[in-house]
């Protein structure tokens, strides 16, 4: 029996039709509305797509979305100087850093100096640490879709076999560590276990299945235990065609569940920022 397609857009949907009523409500009781600030620096034409699905979604459920852009030779201190700016405004909640950055911006230095209650990326080390705790309000917005869609299949993690393949701070860190507030057995694999050959072993055993790699068909089909989920996070250009990390075709025929690419985690990433901008005013207010 076919995969079930884990889509990412119903389930976008029914979190915005809960953020609109909640936006409402908190316009009602506090007279004020959730403010999402993007920092740009310098032209950057592949996040174009990004910006635009942001101010979309902004625009759609309430919350002021506003572009803040600097120059790409700005300093350090040019964008350090903006942020803080921004940290001071008690009328901004959320603050995104748009990455990646030109070359003489130490982007760890700007994310770290964010007021951690206006996270709205969840990548601050005080964010971070919550995840860490099992305890957050905010999370990286990636991680957080990709456990959103886990959740939706009203699978019990407790004791099951997760392999997440790559390491990143934003995707394979916060996600593995969800994964372990669930008390799943969970793996972290990356480049160290593929040049030592022993990838497939791991995801073999994987009852869930998570890859953010970005390299199109390393997750051979075969490899997948049959009746696992499966998120794929890759996006990769073949041709005139948007796959994923893993062989679609072959693995939809083993997995219990699988995400399309495009339309698994990509439409629930957006989202998530949105809620994590309206979690940070919410905190704000009290």
């Amino acid at each position: 029996m076919p995969a079930e397609l884990l889509k990412g857009k119903p389930i976008s949907d029914k979190i915005k039709d809960e953020l609109i009523k909640e936006i409402e409500s908190l316009k009602s009781k506090t007279g004020a509305a959730p403010k999402l600030v993007a920092v740009q620096v310098g032209e950057n034409p592949s996040a174009e797509v990004y910006l635009k699905a942001q101010k979309g979604a902004a625009e759609k459920l309430g919350i002021a979305y506003v572009l803040s852009t600097l120059p790409k030779e700005s300093t350090q201190q040019d964008v350090e100087a903006l942020v803080r700016k921004l940290n001071n405004d008690r009328g901004v909640s959320g603050i995104i850093l748009i990455t990646p950055l030109p070359a003489q911006i130490d982007s760890k230095k700007i994310v770290n100096l964010i007021d951690p209650a206006k996270d709205a990326e969840g990548m601050h080390p005080s964010s971070l640490g919550q995840v860490l705790l099992g305890r957050w309000q905010v999370a990286p917005c990636t991680a957080s879709a990709c456990f959103a869609l886990i959740e939706s299949t009203g699978i019990n993690l407790y004791g099951k076999e997760a392999v997440v393949v790559w390491h990143s701070e934003i995707v394979g860190k916060p996600l593995s560590l969800m994964l372990l507030s669930k008390f799943a057995t969970t793996t972290i694999c990356h480049i160290g276990t593929g040049e030592r050959g022993v990838l497939p072993e791991h995801v073999k055993r994987a009852e869930i299945l998570v890859v953010a790699v970005g390299k199109a068909g390393l997750i051979k089909g075969g490899w997948i235990k049959e009746g696992a989920i499966v998120v794929d996070v890759g996006i990769n250009k073949v041709g005139d065609n948007i796959v994923g990390d893993v062989e679609f075709e072959e693995a939809s025929k083993r997995a219990a569940y699988i995400t399309p690419v495009p339309g698994g985690v990509g439409p629930l990433t957006t989202t998530m920022l949105m809620k994590n901008t309206v979690e940070a005013f919410k905190a704000q207010q009290r």
